[in-house]
C-alpha cells in the first residue's frame, strides 16, 4: 500500500535524505521518498508488516516529526449537460456550497470539475448528487469505464448535433424562402399562389408555422434546459435562446390568429422564420464548437493512443502474450524490433536503439544496453531485448505525463478569473438589457413588432460561450503542444507566469554541464605517491552519490586500484567529506572545509587558482590535518547550453548561474556559455535564499535544476523548471518539466507561454468586445442615430460565429514551431 505523510523539523535536503533512509530501513518498506520542498514523505509498504506507528517511530528516532497525511482528497468529475460558461459557473457554485468541499473549479472547455474535499464530511457520491441537483450529469474521471463512457458520449453528441442541424436546415431553408422571398422587392422570387401572402395570407402563415414546428422539435433541448435553468434561478445561454425564440413564435401565432380573424395587416408581423433560422444557426454553431473542442484535446488523445495493448512475457522459458493490464512488476518482458515497449523497465539482455520521441520529442533513437531504462510506448528499432518491468499502469512515465497534461488542461489561469466572474452574472444582465430595451422602444412609440425584434436580437446575440472558452481552450492547446515537444507544463498558472519571467537561474552541475565530471589533474605534496592519493580519495568517496565523488571513483576503477576499508564516514553538506582509512583521518573537499578545520592550504593555493580559472573544480585532500594534495575534476558543458543562454539573452531575460563551486571555477564555466551573473560557493540549503534575493529585486524568477538539493529553490522560484532526467523530487517540486536535457527547451517554454498568453488575450478581447459591441447594436443603438436595425437572424449567426472563432483562434497555436539546436546550426 502507499501513503503520504507530512514531515516537520527538516531544514535542508540532507534532512530529507536522513528521513528517507530511516524509513527505507524498516522491514516491509518497499520504497520511500521525501520531498523537502513540500515536506512530504511518500512510502510504499507491506500493510501486514508495517503500520503508521512504526513509520512514526523511525522518523522520530532520526530526529524529525511525522504527521499523518492531511485529510483532504481530490477528485475529478466528468460533467455532462453544460452548454455555456454560465452552466460551468452554476456547477462550480453547487459544488462549492456542498458541505466538506474545500475548493472546486469547473472547466467548460474540458467539461471537468476538479474538487478538493474533506472525506470526513462528504464523499464522491454526494458530490455527484450536488452536480445532478444542479441539472447536470457527473462521472468519476478515475473510473476507466466512466472515461470511456464519456468519450463515447462526446462522440455520439457530435453526431447527433450534425443530424439535428441537417434536419433543422431541411425545414428552415424553405421556411426562409417562403417567409422572405415575397418581401424582396428587387428580386421576384417565385412562390405558388396558394402560399402568396397577398392572395392567401392564412395559408402563408400556416405554412410557416408547419415548417417552424419541426425545427423547434429538433431543438427541444434549448427549451427543456433553458426553462429548467430559469426555474432554478440560474439562467444560461439556452435560456436566452428559449425566451427569444418563444417570444418570436408566440407573437407569430398571435398574428396568425389575427389573420384568421380577417386582419390582413398582421401578415407583416410573422416571425416564424426568425425562430426557425436562429435554432438552425445555433445548432450549426454548436456542431462546429463540439468538433473544435475535440481538436483542442488532440494532444492528450494521441498520448492515450500510444500505449500498446499487449505484452510478451517470458515465464518458465515460455513466451506468453498477455493483456497489458495483466503485466506485474518484476515480470520479464521480450520486445522484438518494431514493437512498442509495453511498460517501464530496466534492460536485462540485449542491445538496441529505441525511439523515445513520444516521451521527449527527440527524433534520434537512443542506444540501450543492459542496465538502461526503457519507457512505455517507445519503439524498439532494431535489436531484441529482455527487460524487467519496474513500473506498470498509472506509475509509468507515459501515464504520469498523461495525468500531468490532463491536470494542466483542467486547471485555470489567473487571467480567466475576470471571465469567470462575468459569466456568472452575464445571462441575468442580458435578460435585464433585453427587457429594458423592449420597454424603452415601446415607450418611444415604436410598437410591439419593432420592440420584439429588439428584444429577440439582444437575447440571441449575447454569447457567454465565447467568454467561457477563451482561456481554457488556449491552455488545452498550449499544454498539448508543450507535451508533444517534451515540455510538460503543470497548470494554467504556470503557463501564465512563465511569460513574465525576467531572470532565470540555472544550476550548474547536471543542468548547464553534463553532470558527468572526470578527473583531470592530481597534484601531490612532496613525498606523496600519486596512485596512493587517488586510491585514498576514491576509497573515501566510494558509495558517494555526488558527481565529483563518482568521477574520482571511476578514475580509480579505470586504473584498477583496490578500494581501502573506511570507517566513520561523514558528509559535510556543501563542503566535502570526512572519513577514517587505516587509522588515518582523511578530509576531502573544498577550500572552505580546510579552513574550517584550520588546515593550511597555502602550498597548493596558486595551483588551485589556476585550475579554477580553467573551469576545473579543485578538491583538497588532507591526512590527519596535513594537506597532501589536490584532485581536480572538470564537468563538460552541454552542447545546448550556449545556444539556449544566447536565445534567452536575446529575449531580454537575465541569466544567472548558481553553484557550490568556488568563484574562479564558476566564472570559467559561466564565460564558456555566456553568463555574466554568477552566484558561486552557495550551499545547497542556501539556493532558495539566493532565489529570494533575486525576487526581492522585484523580478519574476525561474529556477532550472535537476537534483534533490535544487528542490527548495525550484519551489521558491516563481517558476521551477526541472530537467526530465533529474530526480523525482526535483520534478515533483517544479512547475515545468523538460523531458529532454536540451536547455533550448527553456526559451521554447517561454515562447510557448508568450504565444499562449497572446492567444488568450486575443480570445478575451474578441469575447468581451463582441458582447460589449454586439448587445448595444442589437438593442438599436445604431438605429437611434439613423443607422440599420439588426435582424435577429443575423444576431444568431453572429452569436454562433463568436464561440467558433474563439476556438479556431486557439487552434492556431497548433502551428507553434520549436527551434531545435540542430535547426539553428543548420541555419
Amino acid at each position: 500500500m502507499e501513503n503520504t505523510y507530512s514531515i516537520n523539523g527538516m531544514t535542508c535536503a540532507a534532512c530529507a535524505n536522513r528521513v528517507e533512509k530511516a524509513v527505507a530501513r524498516i522491514d516491509g518498506v518497499e520504497r520511500a521518498s521525501v520531498n523537502f520542498a513540500t515536506e512530504k514523505l511518500t512510502v510504499v509498504y507491506d500493510g501486514d508488516a508495517v503500520n503508521a506507528e512504526m513509520l512514526k517511530n523511525a522518523v522520530e528516532q532520526a530526529g524529525y516529526g511525522l504527521i499523518e497525511k492531511s485529510a483532504d482528497k481530490a477528485v475529478v468529475l466528468l460533467i455532462s449537460g453544460m452548454t455555456c460558461a454560465a452552466c460551468a459557473s452554476r456547477v462550480e457554485k453547487a459544488l462549492q456550497q456542498t458541505d466538506g468541499v474545500l475548493s472546486a473549479a469547473v472547466n467548460f472547455a474540458t467539461e471537468r470539475a476538479t474538487i478538493s474535499y474533506d472525506p470526513g464530511k462528504t464523499k464522491v457520491s454526494l458530490l455527484k448528487k450536488a452536480v445532478e441537483a444542479a441539472g447536470y450529469g457527473a462521472l468519476d474521471a478515475e473510473n476507466k469505464s466512466a472515461v470511456d463512457e464519456d468519450a463515447l458520449r462526446k462522440k455520439k453528441e457530435i453526431k447527433i448535433l450534425w443530424i439535428k442541424f441537417a434536419l433543422a436546415a431541411v425545414f428552415s431553408i424553405p421556411l426562409l424562402y417562403f417567409a422572405m422571398g415575397p418581401m424582396v422587392s428587387w428580386w421576384k422570387v417565385p412562390v405558388p399562389m396558394i402560399f402568396d401572402p397577398m392572395m392567401n395570407p392564412l395559408n402563408y402563415a400556416v405554412l410557416q408555422l408547419s415548417l417552424t414546428l419541426p425545427v423547434i422539435a429538433v431543438g427541444y433541448k434549448f427549451y427543456t434546459v433553458g426553462y429548467k435553468a430559469i426555474f432554478k434561478r440560474s439562467p444560461n445561454m439556452d435560456s436566452l435562446i428559449a425566451i427569444g425564440t418563444t417570444a418570436a413564435v408566440g407573437y407569430s401565432i398571435y398574428s396568425l390568429i389575427r389573420i384568421a380573424l380577417g386582419d390582413m395587416g398582421a401578415v407583416e408581423s410573422l416571425y416564424f422564420e426568425t425562430a426557425g433560422v436562429i435554432i438552425t444557426l445555433i445548432l450549426l454553431g454548436k456542431s462546429l464548437e463540439a468538433v473544435s473542442k475535440g481538436k483542442t484535446s488532440e494532444a492528450i488523445k494521441k498520448l492515450m493512443g500510444l500505449a500498446p495493448k499487449t505484452a510478451t512475457v517470458v515465464k518458465d522459458g515460455q513466451e506468453i502474450e498477455i493483456q497489458i493490464d495483466e503485466v506485474e512488476i518484476d515480470d520479464i518482458i521480450l520486445v522484438r524490433p518494431g514493437e512498442k515497449i509495453p511498460v517501464d523497465g530496466v534492460v536485462l539482455e540485449g542491445y538496441t536503439a529505441i525511439d523515445e520521441s513520444m516521451l521527449t520529442g527527440e527524433s534520434m533513437p537512443i542506444d540501450k544496453k543492459i542496465g538502461d531504462k526503457v519507457y512505455t510506448a517507445s519503439i524498439n528499432k532494431n535489436g531484441v531485448i529482455r527487460f524487467k518491468a519496474t513500473k506498470i499502469g498509472a506509475d509509468t512515465a507515459l501515464a504520469r505525463i498523461i495525468k500531468l497534461v490532463e491536470d494542466a488542461q483542467g486547471s485555470k489561469a489567473p487571467i480567466a478569473k475576470v471571465a469567470d466572474v462575468v459569466s456568472g452574472y452575464f445571462v441575468p444582465i442580458v435578460f435585464g438589457i433585453a427587457v429594458v430595451a423592449f420597454i424603452a422602444w415601446m415607450i418611444g412609440g415604436k410598437g410591439p413588432v419593432f420592440s420584439l425584434t429588439i428584444f429577440i436580437s439582444v437575447l440571441v446575440i449575447a454569447c457567454p460561450c465565447a467568454l467561457g472558452l477563451a482561456t481554457p481552450t488556449a491552455i488545452m492547446v498550449g499544454t498539448g503542444i508543450g507535451a508533444k515537444n517534451g515540455i510538460l507544463i503543470k497548470g494554467g498558472e504556470a503557463l501564465e507566469t512563465t511569460h513574465k519571467i525576467k531572470t532565470i537561474v540555472f544550476d550548474k552541475t547536471g543542468t548547464i554541464t553534463e553532470g558527468k565530471p572526470e578527473v583531470t589533474d592530481i597534484i601531490c605534496a612532496s613525498g606523496v605517491d600519486r596512485t596512493y592519493l587517488l586510491q585514498l580519495a576514491a576509497s573515501a568517496e566510494k558509495g558517494s552519490e555526488h558527481p565529483l565523488g563518482e568521477a574520482i571513483v571511476k578514475a580509480a576503477e579505470k586504473e584498477g586500484l583496490e578500494f581501502l576499508k573506511t570507517e566513520g564516514f561523514e558528509a559535510v553538506t556543501g563542503f566535502g567529506i570526512s572519513v577514517a582509512i587505516d587509522g588515518k583521518q582523511v578530509l576531502l573537499g573544498n577550500k572552505k572545509l580546510m579552513l574550517n578545520k584550520e588546515i593550511p592550504v597555502e602550498e597548493f593555493e596558486a595551483q588551485s587558482d589556476t585550475l579554477a580559472e580553467e573551469g576545473k573544480t579543485p578538491m583538497y585532500i588532507a591526512i590527519d590535518s596535513a594537506p597532501v594534495g589536490i584532485i581536480a575534476v572538470a564537468d563538460v558543458v552541454k552542447p545546448s547550453s550556449r545556444d539556449a543562454i544566447a536565445a534567452l539573452n536575446k529575449m531580454g531575460v537575465e541569466v544567472a548561474m548558481i553553484t557550490g563551486d568556488n568563484k574562479r571555477t564558476a566564472e570559467a564555466i559561466a564565460r564558456q556559455v555566456g553568463i555574466t551573473r554568477v552566484l558561486s560557493e552557495v550551499l545547497p540549503q542556501d539556493k532558495a535564499n539566493e532565489v529570494k534575493k533575486l525576487q526581492a529585486e522585484g523580478k519574476k524568477v525561474a529556477m532550472v535544476g535537476d537534483g534533490i538539493n535544487d528542490a527548495p529553490a525550484l519551489a521558491q522560484a516563481d517558476i521551477g523548471i526541472a530537467i526530465g532526467n533529474g530526480t523525482d523530487v526535483a520534478i515533483e517540486s517544479a512547475d515545468i518539466v523538460l523531458m529532454r536535457s536540451d536547455l533550448n527547451d527553456v526559451p521554447t517554454a517561454i515562447r510557448l507561454s508568450k504565444n499562449t498568453m497572446r492567444n488568450i488575450k486575443q480570445n478575451l478581447f474578441w469575447a468581451f468586445g463582441y458582447n460589449v459591441a454586439g448587445i448595444p447594436v442589437a438593442a438599436g443603438i445604431l438605429y437611434l442615430f439613423n443607422g440599420p436595425l439588426l435582424n435577429p437572424i443575423l444576431a444568431a449567426a453572429a452569436m454562433s460565429f463568436s464561440s467558433v472563432s474563439v476556438l479556431l483562434n486557439a487552434l492556431r497555436l497548433r502551428f507553434f514551431k520549436t527551434t531545435s539546436r540542430k535547426e539553428k546550426k543548420a541555419s
